[in-house]
């Protein structure tokens, strides 16, 4: 049996994932770290290679798959994280492309089907029976990203603060927010201001409110229940924007953090009238599929299995 191993790297808004595994599909050792979107941090590439560093020397690694943030949409950035991972990597075949592209091919294991992502930022991916692909969203926090964590979390910091003026209705967020952030509800504009100015990543932290949001509306608040409606809504238009790409019955499925809320997802399957398939695989393992096929390793069930499990296990599964 070969010695041969693969690396895969999962990179978004909130977090990096780089992961080694052998022919079997075990993942033998991972590596996490920050966000490494370039549109938004500009320390992603100092966060990228201090995790792809324990990997360098790996003697057996024999192919790279990186999937990465904004890769092939700016074509300035695109050519920086080429050069990042080249560098890192010279002599070894290697396959570059977008992080939510690698999500499908997880979620479906390299089969048709549409993606529904939301992470720190949201998109739909459509890959047809002919392989061809379209997509939707992604369009970054100021322009678009719908229905994100980072959407999420801006809506509730809107929705606290015109309760707290009257202009919406009271919310449980508010005492919960000021409470997570550890900051004097006594003084809310001073408080939230100071920590909205004191930010060192703000589509990050400001997506992790999402998390916050999601806890509330399991307690009943009518506020967070309709961000959460509003939320779906939105990644419902992504689904029906990609759709007649596909066979009219092609399965849908899902990726990224922000679909830890039960809520979220049964209102979007709601909005969408048929429950998605269960993800086959979680991103880094898409990325570990390319890898794969760059040395025409036999793929079968065995194998999607092992890093399924192995994945889970080394909490490799979100976005």
């Amino acid at each position: 049996m070969s010695s041969e191993l693969i690396l895969g790297i999962d990179g978004g808004g909130s977090k990096v994932l780089v992961a080694l595994a052998d022919r079997n599909g075990r993942i033998l050792q991972t590596s996490r770290g920050g966000g490494v979107n370039p549109m938004d941090n500009p320390n992603w590439l100092q966060e990228l290679e201090q995790h792809l560093a324990p990997f360098r020397d790996e003697a057996r690694l024999a192919a790279v798959a990186a999937a990465l943030p904004a890769y092939g949409e700016v074509a300035r950035l695109s050519e920086l994280q080429g050069e990042a991972i080249k560098r890192t990597f010279p002599n070894l075949p290697r396959q570059i492309l977008n992080d939510v592209d690698a999500a499908h091919l997880g979620a479906f294991a390299g089969q048709p089907g549409i993606l529904i992502l939301s992470g720190t930022g949201s998109m739909s991916w459509a890959r047809n029976s002919q392989g061809a692909s379209a997509r939707a969203g992604g369009w970054g926090d100021i322009l678009g990203d719908e229905g994100s964590s980072h959407w999420i979390g801006r809506k509730a910091l809107n929705l606290v603060t015109q309760s707290l003026d009257g202009r919406t209705p009271p919310t449980a967020l508010a005492q919960a927010l000021f409470a997570h952030l550890d900051v004097d509800a006594a003084d809310p504009m001073n408080a939230l201001g100071g920590w909205i100015s004191s930010l060192t990543n703000p589509r990050a932290q400001i997506a992790a409110l999402s998390t916050l949001v999601d806890q509330i509306a399991r307690g009943g608040d009518d506020g967070a229940i309709g961000l959460i409606d509003q939320a779906a809504g939105e990644l419902a238009r992504h689904h029906e924007a990609v759709a007649g790409y596909c066979d009219p019955d092609a399965e849908w499925s899902y990726a990224g953090g922000t679909f830890s809320s039960q809520i979220l997802l049964g209102k979007l399957e709601q909005r969408i009238g048929r429950p998605p398939a269960s993800p086959r695989l979680p991103p880094i393992g898409g990325a570990l599929l390319v890898a794969a096929q760059l040395l025409d390793w036999p793929l079968d069930e065995g194998w999607f299995g092992q890093i399924a499990a192995t994945a889970k296990g080394g909490d490799c599964a979100s976005k």
